[in-house]
This record gives C-alpha cells, sequence and structure tokens, in this order.
C-alpha cells in the first residue's frame, strides 16, 4: 500500500488535471473574444452577411498556410541542425528511451549551436514532432539532468502543447490582423465617409463606430494577454507531466536552476519564439501587472511545485 502524499505535497495528475481544465477556458475566452470583435465590427461597419463568409476564407486560408509552414519556419530562425545517435549519443538515446516509457513516435532531433542552454519541442503532431536542445545544455547538465530537460520537451508533444502553442499564435494573428484591417477601413476606407455614418443611424451609429474601434484597438492586447496565459499554464503542465515520465522530479527542479542561474544569451531568442523554451530565452523582466505579459510561470514558483512533487 502506497504512503499517503505528505501535507503540502502535490499530485502529478492533480498538477496535470487543472493545467488542463485552465488551458481550455482560456481558449473559450480567446474564441469568444474572436467572435465578439467580428460581430462588433460587422454591426459597426454595415457589411452584409456575405461579408462575412469572404473574411471566413480569407482567414482559414491564413490559419492553414501558417500552420503547416509554423514548423519549418521556427526551426530556421533557430539555427539548429539535425543530429543522429552516432553524432549525439547521449541525446538521443535519452529521447528514445523516454519515447519508449511515454508510448510516443521517436521525433526528429535537432542542436542549436549556441552556449546558452535550453530546449524547446514544436510540430504539429507526435507523428512529426522535433525536440531541440541548445549545446549549453548538453555541456552544463548531468544526464539525468538532460533527461529531465527532454521529458517535459516531450510532455509537450504528448500533451499536444506544440499543437495548441502553434493555434494560439495564429490565433492572436488574426486577431492583429482583423483589427488592423479594421482600423484602416475606418480611417481611409468606406467606414470614415459621413455617407456610411448615416448608415449607421446617426448617433447611434458614432457611438457603435467608437466601441468598435476600441474594440479593434485593444483586441490585440487581449489576445497577447491570453496567450501568455496558455503559454505559462501549459509550462506548469508539461513540469508535471515531465516529472511523471521520467520519475525524477527533482533531476528537472536541478536542470532549472542551472537554466536560471546561466547568464549566457541565447542568440536565435526573438519575441515570436521565446515562448516556445523551457526557460524565457529573453530573460523574465518584472511586471507591473503580476506578469500578465510574461511566456513562462516564474521559474522558483516551478521549481518549488517540481520539489512539492
Amino acid at each position: 500500500m502506497s504512503a499517503a502524499p505528505a501535507p503540502g505535497s502535490i499530485l502529478p495528475w492533480e498538477q496535470i488535471a487543472s493545467n488542463k481544465r485552465i488551458t481550455w477556458l482560456l481558449f473559450l475566452a480567446f474564441f469568444l473574444l474572436f467572435g465578439g470583435l467580428i460581430f462588433v465590427m460587422v454591426l459597426a461597419l454595415g457589411l452584409p452577411i456575405g461579408a462575412l463568409g469572404i473574411f471566413g476564407i480569407g482567414l482559414i486560408l491564413y490559419a492553414l498556410f501558417s500552420y503547416f509552414m509554423s514548423t519549418s519556419a521556427v526551426l530556421s530562425i533557430s539555427g539548429a541542425h539535425e543530429v543522429t545517435k552516432e553524432e549525439e549519443w547521449e541525446f538521443v538515446r535519452r529521447v528514445e528511451n523516454l519515447c519508449i516509457g511515454a508510448g510516443l513516435p521517436m521525433p526528429r532531433t535537432w542542436v542549436m549551436e549556441d552556449s546558452a542552454p535550453n530546449a524547446f519541442a514544436t510540430g504539429t503532431s507526435p507523428a512529426k514532432a522535433h525536440v531541440v536542445v541548445t549545446r549549453g545544455l548538453l555541456n552544463k547538465l548531468e544526464p539525468v539532468e538532460l533527461e529531465g530537460v527532454i521529458a517535459h520537451e516531450l510532455s509537450h508533444i504528448a500533451n499536444y502543447d506544440i499543437r495548441v502553442m502553434t493555434v494560439t499564435v495564429l490565433l492572436v494573428g488574426m486577431v492583429a490582423l482583423l483589427s488592423d484591417l479594421f482600423l484602416r477601413f475606418t480611417v481611409w476606407g468606406s467606414g470614415s465617409r459621413p455617407s456610411n455614418q448615416k448608415k449607421g443611424g446617426g448617433s447611434s451609429g458614432l457611438i457603435l463606430l467608437v466601441v468598435a474601434l476600441l474594440a479593434a484597438i485593444l483586441a490585440p492586447l487581449v489576445a497577447q494577454t491570453l496567450k501568455f496565459a496558455i503559454s505559462r499554464r501549459r509550462e506548469y503542465l508539461a513540469d508535471a507531466s515531465g516529472a511523471l515520465l521520467s520519475r525524477h522530479p527533482e533531476a528537472l527542479a536541478r536542470a532549472l536552476e542551472k537554466i536560471r542561474d546561466d547568464r549566457e544569451p541565447l542568440e536565435a531568442a526573438n519575441k515570436a519564439t521565446a515562448h516556445m523554451y523551457i526557460y524565457n530565452p529573453l530573460r523574465e523582466h518584472t511586471s507591473s501587472l503580476n506578469g500578465l505579459f510574461d511566456t513562462h510561470p516564474p521559474i522558483d514558483e516551478r521549481i518549488r511545485i517540481l520539489r512539492s512533487m
């Protein structure tokens, strides 16, 4: 009979379930924001229903193109090169062993020739996944710590975080695109013409237009906040799932400590890909809005949770 958990301890599967619930609530908020933005814009501009279909087809084509091109774009930006077991035996062997334990197909393995320790996973599904680590991670971590990081990244794959975050980025892009189109249309297009304002019903039409403009300005900010919130929840989820997969949460906690304390900058990092890494390569900042715009949860809190498992 297994021992009862110590007071204040966190069971991995409870952490996993909690983070999944919160992620889907955030996604619901995202779609409500997106739908509400389109609805307000259509009302404000007095567009026919047929225009929604044209808008929808354009956005779907944009999303599909971006979705299928996202993996190659991320790998290209990172400057990583693919490696085999003969080239990086310790890294690739541990990926293979953990994949067997997790029941995952073997992802393609890549190394970034950068001295900063970090890692990320990308792809559109477990069958088309990639695990990328830096040279600094391979050189600076003990084998068991490296395994903890790999388990974290494989958990992103198993939990479909690689797909969740790709879709989230696309949603942010579509909200920004819609907002930009609407603002351009109202300033330079027919939305700013007196004839269209009359169609809106005088003062009520003007009020609706002001509301729509405010929505167009604020929507991208809200979308980015939701994206970062989803990113933070997926990191907590991958930590818990990785601890369960490797059976060694302390190893991942020690790896995070070493990554946190390393001062080497990651040269290939940028704002578009920062949320994908196990630790924010742009380094965390103190936010006056309680971390709403952080791509990652506080690393000290992640370490504390891992050590409480």
